[in-house]
């Protein structure tokens, strides 16, 4: 049987062709064996295909002689949580996030919540998988049930150091119909926080469209909440909740690069120092912050692997990605679309400054191109090209994730995807926003130029 399900981080695919019970059964069986499991942790998102798919997964584990705690609906976060938490050989969470209703998916860790990738695990389960060679077993595993959500409820307002001090703010949350709502439930009561919920019901069936932020047509409903009710700022997260997206008091979405540098700047100040990683992608914003408060900067190449490895390497507080992925040290290295919110609330509660203020700093001394994704022939050869037109310019170059080129007052990022033919372009200046324009479309006319 070849499996066309896994990708180079999880398991994603079309219903039923490429991912049904049948197959979930043996990604489960084969996952318990490849990591010698005893006792592993599962739990799933909200799509109306979740259960179904969880309980097969849960079936393979138990035949492979493993035991299992399912904790039912839940972020693939608290997937995470659970497994570190809980002391578990790993744990799963089936999940889509944000791809097309018909379509699901997996995401896996093994003990203490470290990444099973394309490069560590992923490959030898899918093998296992594929050939169905499956050990015998001389039990059949347990299934224990776990849905109390408070030590994960209070793992997370363990980040706020003084509850009492934070403002009454008013915040507009929107779970797109996805997994987050409940979760806010539970943070609710603990927080003096004014909720203005929108979408907020778990609903497989996805009534206002899939949750990603990342579209701008996904945005209109958070940003006009936000200005109809006169609010402090809007949240709004994907469907497993592992990313959250910001609006600012007058309802403008905040490029999540931006973000990067505020939580690196909560972090530093609460612990007076430390190393914060960032992606390669835009940069200048987060070293400014992160050295201006005696911090280091460290870069990392893109991808939540990458991501935690360096972290680890380096016992890093926190790693942002401007795509929205923000990492923790004391959440195991693991992204969190909670945790970020939390923190921010908390930095414009207890600064009395808007969060319009903060960013500003931010686009002001730093304006960016955000990320902009070319359809090319070649992708390669678009890279050749840019990197020949400016090499007299005496650039400095970076090739950690894809080509950098850095000069005195503007610098870019290219990358190419590794699904498509497609590259992407994120440029930025130092204070200088006509500059970053210009420079971004002649990028866009060399790389678009390919094949032409």
């Amino acid at each position: 049987m070849k499996l066309n399900c896994f990708k180079a981080y999880d398991i994603r695919g079309r219903l039923p062709d490429e991912l049904n019970e049948d197959i979930a059964y043996r990604i489960g069986r084969s996952f318990a064996q490849v990591l010698s499991a005893r006792h592993l942790v599962v739990g799933h998102d909200i799509r109306l295909t979740s259960p179904g798919l969880c309980d097969a997964v849960v079936e393979g584990i138990r035949d492979a002689g493993c035991d299992v705690t399912h904790i039912g609906q839940c972020g693939t976060e608290e997937i995470y949580f659970a497994t570190f938490a809980g002391g578990y050989d790993g744990g799963l969470v089936v999940t889509a996030s944000h791809n097309p209703m018909d379509y699901n998916g997996i995401k896996f860790v093994r003990e203490g919540a470290r990444p099973v990738s394309g490069d560590d695990g992923l490959p030898e389960i899918k093998a296992l998988a594929e050939s169905g060679n499956f050990d015998g077993a001389d039990r059949r595993g347990e299934l224990h049930r776990a849905t109390d959500k408070r030590p994960y409820i209070d793992h997370l307002l363990g980040y706020i150091d003084e509850l009492e001090a934070l403002k009454p703010l008013k915040l507009v949350v929107n779970a797109g119909n996805g997994g987050a709502g409940p979760v806010i439930d539970l943070l609710e009561e603990h927080l003096p926080f004014d909720f203005i919920k929108v979408h907020h019901q778990p609903d497989g069936h996805f009534p206002n469209g899939i949750p990603n932020p990342l579209l701008p047509e996904n945005r209109t409903a958070t940003a006009e909440a936000v200005i109809a009710h006169d609010a402090d700022m809007g949240i709004a997260w994907d469907g497993d909740f592992d990313r959250c997206f910001f609006f600012d008091e007058q309802g403008r979405f905040v490029e999540g690069y931006y973000l990067v540098g505020m939580l690196g700047e909560a972090f530093l100040r609460k612990h007076g120092g430390g190393t914060i990683v960032h992606d390669p992608r835009l940069t200048w914003n987060t070293i400014d912050r992160v050295q201006a408060l005696g911090g280091k900067a460290v870069q990392s190449k893109t991808g939540h692997s990458f991501i935690k490895q360096r972290m680890r390497q380096e016992d890093a507080l926190y790693g942002g990605e401007m795509s929205a992925h923000h990492y923790f040290r004391d959440f195991a290295y693991c992204d969190s679309g909670m945790i970020p919110w939390l923190l921010v609330a908390e930095l414009v509660s207890k600064s009395g400054k808007p969060l319009s203020e903060w960013v500003n700093e931010g686009i002001d001394n730093y304006p960016c191109s955000g990320e902009i994704n070319s359809v090319v022939a070649d992708p390669h050869a678009a890279l050749d090209r840019v990197a020949q037109h400016f090499a007299d310019q005496d650039p400095v170059i970076d090739r950690t994730d894809g080509l950098s080129m850095e000069f005195p007052a503007w610098r870019f990022n290219l990358r190419l995807s590794n699904t498509e033919p497609v590259v992407r372009l994120n440029v930025e200046s130092r204070g200088d926003e006509t500059l970053m324009k210009g420079r971004t479309e002649k990028l866009l006319e060399l790389i678009r130029a390919v094949g032409d």
